[in-house]
């Protein structure tokens, strides 16, 4: 039973640590630019378990909540950033992630008001 060899691809090891970076870097970003509501729901959310925490454990309710939530933010960021590094995907690949390259070309199209009327003359 012969077959045909699947291409492997070598991916080193310094390559998959950038990308894991810069897919913590992106998400930490995103997470605080794109997730300012979710953040304001959880600040509710959080005040409403410190008041309930804090008839049994009057001293430490804060630190309990506070610690999970950030706890759960940052496990979700590099739990993602690896998931994303061990299937594949390189941030620079991602066609919305233009502002991690640095050689990403953004092509302005200029059109004033009397460009109908003058620019196709001659």
């Amino acid at each position: 039973m012969t077959g045909a060899a699947l291409p492997t691809t070598t991916v080193s090891s310094r390559n998959q640590l950038r990308s894991f970076l810069t897919w913590v870097f992106a998400l930490s970003v995103l997470s605080l630019i794109v997730g300012f509501p979710l953040v304001i729901l959880g600040v509710t959310i959080a005040s409403l378990a410190i008041v309930v925490l804090h008839a049994i454990l009057p001293v430490s309710s804060v630190l309990v909540v506070s610690g999970g939530i950030l706890g759960a933010l940052v496990a979700g960021i590099f739990g993602t950033a690896a998931l994303l590094t061990a299937r594949g995907v390189h941030p620079q690949d991602v066609s919305w992630l233009t502002w991690l390259n640095g050689n990403s070309e953004i092509k302005v199209d200029r059109n004033y008001a009397a460009c109908p009327l003058t620019c196709d003359m001659k």
